[in-house]
């Protein structure tokens, strides 16, 4: 093992568990236990931290659930990753709208091409569904302030694009990332310079990705995400000429 972690503090007076993840992960971020490396028993850590056993071992769940840490049942606790998770998804929510469409738009180009390979019938039944459930919002309520209502059914479309792809790991970042995105497409879409929702382009992606052609479907996905991309450039040039 390397690194003692002999800063670890004596756990104060709020929540034990709550303390023991907040000083386990300051270690874990701090390189004091290397990726790959075994962590000290919890006896040891235990005694560092001057808390009981339990309270080390639902600390230790936590950050096994969290990704950084791995349990190998016989063998010990190791260290999976030095990356706080938590840290990584404050840092995506601070971001702003242009910083989340272009890594939507790296995310789902990548997606769509995978796709359009490895797509199942059940994949393009659930893309067509999420349009029809837009375009019935778009129908039913045409005023721009009921735009916010296709928002989830948009997404929802976007989420199943990633999916088709069978990619688990690119699913789970993209779901990740999908509360940033959810906020910066409800941001757009209740602005009024943002344009109009095409459901044309959304539609010739499904059409692409159903042909097989992973160049066409990336193609049409980046048409489809140009038209927002375009329309973020105009409002912030917009905005800072105002400054």
């Amino acid at each position: 093992m390397s690194g003692d972690g002999n800063s670890l503090q004596a756990a104060g007076r709020r929540s034990l568990v709550d303390t023991a993840i907040d000083q386990l992960r300051e270690q874990l971020v701090g390189g004091a236990w290397p990726v790959g490396s075994q962590i000290p028993t919890e006896h040891e850590l235990a005694e560092r931290l001057q808390v009981g056993r339990n309270t080390v071992r639902e600390a230790i769940r936590v950050l096994v659930h969290a990704g950084m840490l791995v349990s190998r049942q016989g063998e010990g606790t190791f260290v999976r990753s030095t990356s706080d998770p938590a840290a990584v998804l404050r840092g995506v929510q601070r971001s702003g709208i242009r910083d989340v469409l272009e890594v939507r738009a790296a995310l789902e180009t990548e997606g769509a091409r995978l796709a359009a390979l490895r797509h199942t019938p059940e994949d393009v039944r659930r893309m067509r569904a999420a349009l029809a459930r837009e375009a019935e919002v778009f129908a039913a309520h045409p005023e721009r302030a009921s735009r916010e209502a296709t928002v989830e059914h948009d997404l929802e479309f976007h989420t199943a694009v990633v999916e088709a792809a069978h990619n688990p790991a690119l699913t789970e970042v993209y779901r990740y990332f999908g509360a940033s995105v959810r906020e910066a497409m409800t941001s757009a879409f209740g602005d009024h310079d943002m344009p109009e929702a095409v459901v044309a382009t959304h539609e010739a992606l499904v059409d692409a990705i159903e042909s097989g052609d992973p160049d066409r479907a990336e193609a049409a996905c980046r048409a489809l995400l140009a038209g927002p991309t375009a329309a973020v450039e105009q409002l912030l040039a917009a905005i800072a000429a105002r400054k």
